[in-house]
């Protein structure tokens, strides 16, 4: 049986297939590119505008945000968080200069039920 997934939940998991799958085609492009040209950063630009990787990219950034803002929110409503209040709260504080802790996160708030 599936689990019953929030909103935004559902809109990480959508907008994380989609980055996956631009990204691939992002590859291949440059594959093909790199054959017949050198890829320079203007060439890689134009791909990832082409490709749709960065608005791809930009639409998973968003997700993130969406999901993490919904589950700090939904668990200041848990016993769990009431114990131990301010190292979750650091933890989320932490989000913007540690990407191991935002990706953490991130995988706890596709966790929660």
């Amino acid at each position: 049986m599936k689990p019953i997934l929030s909103k935004p939940q559902l809109g990480y998991s959508k907008a994380k297939k989609k980055f996956e799958d631009k990204s691939k085609v992002l590859e291949k492009r440059i594959e093909e590119t790199a054959k017949l040209q050198e890829v320079t950063q203007e060439v890689m630009e134009g791909l990832v505008i082409e490709t749709g990787f960065h608005d791809a990219f930009n639409d998973l950034r968003t997700a993130e945000d969406e999901l993490i803002e919904w589950s700090h929110n939904t668990m200041k409503h848990e016993k769990t968080y009431k114990d131990n209040k301010q190292a979750i709260d650091d933890m989320y504080v932490k989000l913007e200069s540690d990407p191991q802790m935002r990706a953490r996160i991130i995988q706890l708030a596709m966790r929660v039920r």
